[in-house]
């Protein structure tokens, strides 16, 4: 597919600190593993004591971990802001589109692909995709060059008897843009989306290539091979994890056949937190703004160029990741065009990195309202944090499994403030006795909110319900 005509673009606004340039390493292949609502503690690296997940833990040991690495709060938020560096309220996209939804990620964004193309790099997404299912917001159509996998979640089939499910067609299987099958077997897409994933390694290892691999688990409804079914000690869901982890082996040790270990960048994280089971140390789950539903782990390797077993807590996110990759590719980012991630590479490479950003926003995944505010070690709810569940825009009436701790609301009304270096967990709310904090963060979020209001982009299609947006680039 020939280049979007519109430049990729970087833009340093205030709120969120300014670029520290770096002499990236020459260019790598990059590997983006990017699972499906996994929480912060589903692994080892990160707290798990009852899962094997032997391959993960040898990524840590060889790589960096990210222990403050953001997502959104819902799917197809989080995969707009990863392939853009855009928050999906800037994109005027949804937190989750779903089947046959009249718009997508519009496709004069450019998105991760593109940034590599100019440079030589083959490019392939084999696995779940969730940015629009019509052909024009296909990654075919957006800068990959191979597809395989699913365009939507993988409980997004018409054999569900729930509204959002019901008369929708047979869930498909692509491979670029032809369904080669349907209602395929779950069990047995972690497995083959692996060994589309090797092929793909194989056929490019003079490189450089560009591999992103968004598993559909553990998305429910859950899934794994024979191979791993019921062989952990948390039922179906740690079943579905190991097999994760073993995909991952797989991967890694490709890698290291073929002697491309030291020249290929591999990230392994999360869309959003846990759905339905917990995050300790984090309060939440996946669809609340609360750390448990945004946190998420994150692993970055390579070897010679990231410290060894090594952690970083400075704050970063999937929304960084566009202008780190751009970084390191060497493709130029026009200051004209709004993003909203950072060159985050110093904190892949340095020892003791200085902090690149200071200051994250986190929207709801329905209407996209500015839910919560991040500066340091403050995080400001808006208003009641329990707010932070999916809201009421969704022309499709979609909204996923609720429970207590989803609706949940804080007594009183008015904002609330957790101090994270010492509440992790978010128990205790102190605005009361930082009114001056609370002040203070409650203006930086809304001047935030206000220039994303004001630069929005349209998505890509007509929005159902609501007034066409104007076309063109802004």
């Amino acid at each position: 597919m020939a280049i979007k005509k519109t430049a990729l673009l970087l833009a340093a606004l205030s709120l969120s600190g300014g670029y520290v340039a770096h002499a990236a390493p020459a260019k790598p292949n990059i590997v983006l593993i990017f699972i499906d609502d996994m929480g912060y503690a589903d692994i080892g690296p990160f707290g798990n004591t009852t899962l094997r997940t032997p391959h993960l833990d040898r990524m840590a040991q060889e790589g960096r971990r990210f222990t403050s690495f953001y997502a959104t709060s819902v799917c197809t938020m989080s995969r707009a802001c990863m392939m853009t560096g855009c928050y999906n309220t800037r994109l005027s996209l949804p937190g989750v589109l779903t089947p046959e939804s009249p718009i997508g990620l519009n496709p004069d964004e450019v998105i991760m692909p593109e940034v590599m193309k100019p440079h030589g790099y083959a490019t392939a997404c084999i696995g779940k995709w969730h940015l629009g299912d019509k052909p024009e917001f296909m990654p075919n159509r957006q800068g990959f060059d191979f597809y395989f996998g699913l365009p939507y979640s993988n409980n997004m089939v018409s054999r569900k008897p729930t509204a959002v499910r019901k008369g929708l067609p047979p869930l498909p299987l692509y491979r670029n843009e032809t369904v080669i099958e349907t209602e395929p077997d779950q069990s047995l897409l972690t497995k083959r989306y692996t060994e589309e994933a090797i092929q793909f390694i194989r056929e490019h290892k003079d490189g450089p290539f560009f591999l992103y691999l968004p598993h559909s688990m553990i998305h429910e409804p859950l899934a794994a091979s024979a191979d791993f079914k019921g062989k952990s000690a948390e039922g179906l869901l740690g079943d579905a994890i190991e097999e994760i982890d073993w995909s991952v082996g797989q991967i890694m040790a490709t890698l290291k056949e073929l002697k491309l270990d030291e020249n290929t960048l591999v990230i392994f994280t999360s869309d959003n937190g846990p759905d339905l089971h917990p995050a300790p140390p984090f309060r939440g789950l996946k669809a609340t703004c609360f750390e448990g539903g945004l946190r998420v782990p994150c692993i970055m390797r390579w070897p010679g160029k990231i410290p060894a077993g090594t952690s970083c807590d400075q704050i970063t996110g999937n929304i960084d990741m566009l202008p780190t990759f751009a970084k390191l590719v060497g493709q130029p980012l026009d200051p004209k065009r709004i993003l909203d991630g950072r060159d985050v590479s110093t904190l892949l490479f340095d020892k003791n990195p200085a902090p690149v950003r200071d200051s994250y926003v986190h929207y709801s995944g329905g209407q996209s309202q500015l839910i919560a505010y991040r500066r340091g070690e403050w995080k400001l709810f808006l208003s009641s944090p329990g707010d932070s569940s999916l809201d009421t825009y969704n022309p499709y009436k979609y909204r996923p499994k609720q429970t207590d701790v989803y609706l949940k609301q804080r007594e009183g009304a008015g904002p609330g403030l957790f101090n994270l270096a010492t509440d992790p967990g978010e128990t205790t709310d102190v605005a009361a006795k930082h009114p001056e904090i609370v002040k203070q963060l409650l203006e930086e979020a809304k001047q935030y909110d206000a220039e994303i209001a004001k630069n929005k982009r349209p998505c890509g299609g007509t929005p159902p319900d609501m007034k066409p947006l104007a076309k063109g680039k802004n």
